[in-house]
């Protein structure tokens, strides 16, 4: 399965031509949203990043994912652990990761540092990018995502580099299932140099709390 990134739809915060040798942040949208949504964060990031915030290369009836949630993936079918649900979340990150992956290959401009940025199953696809290639970017923040099933050979190279990620969830998340947040708090510190923030009451979404943890994530990494 190969997925492609429609460059027409990615919305930039900043012009063509002025974007070389700055950090670039990418912004991974949820299920069923759109380039639009994320990009609503800008005036809370800092000013130092170029911000191109991509549209999911699937469609549904709500708007645009990233791999379908469908079959045994929609509803409370997909908060059960079963060799297929795992099969599905592996293959459909694998399948945008990749995706991702060749638009950043594919940039005119040479950004500083590339930086990703997911929420929900766009959290997915953004680390699942780096475990793949471990050279595709510095630092990942993981909103209400999850780490994907399965191993990578880039797992080995993360647990021995250790790049920075933020995970921040609503500790009231009803969306991503119980096992989801289990693996993800076991296979992050033991792969990456990891920042986890569990905001009490929230539930899949994000806060005012999230996005001062995300500014001052992102000014201690490009302050580096």
């Amino acid at each position: 399965m190969s997925l492609t990134i429609d460059h027409d739809a990615v919305r930039w915060s900043a012009p063509a031509g002025s974007r070389a040798g700055r950090p670039l942040l990418v912004l991974l949208h949820g299920y069923g949203s759109d380039e639009r949504d994320l990009f609503g964060l800008v005036p809370h990031l800092p000013d130092d990043a170029v911000v191109a915030s991509l549209r999911g290369p699937g469609s549904n009836r709500s708007g645009y994912e990233w791999f379908p949630l469908d079959g045994e993936l929609a509803g409370e079918l997909g908060h059960r652990r079963t060799p297929t649900t795992d099969r599905l979340r592996e293959e459909g990150t694998n399948a945008a990761a990749a995706a991702v992956r060749e638009w950043l290959a594919g940039l005119e401009e040479a950004p500083g540092a590339v930086g990703l940025l997911g929420f929900s199953q766009g959290g997915a696809v953004a680390l699942q990018v780096l475990r793949q290639d471990p050279d595709a970017a510095d630092h990942v923040v993981i909103l209400s995502g999850f780490v994907a099933p399965g191993d990578l050979p880039g797992d080995e190279v993360l647990a021995a580099r250790r790049p920075p990620v933020l995970y921040a969830r609503g500790a009231a998340d009803p969306v991503i299932a119980p096992f989801l947040v289990a693996r993800s708090d076991e296979w992050l510190p033991a792969h990456t140099d990891v920042t986890t923030h569990v905001y009490p009451g929230l539930g899949h979404g994000i806060s005012m709390d999230t996005l001062r943890d995300v500014r001052a994530f992102l000014e201690a990494r490009y302050a580096g």
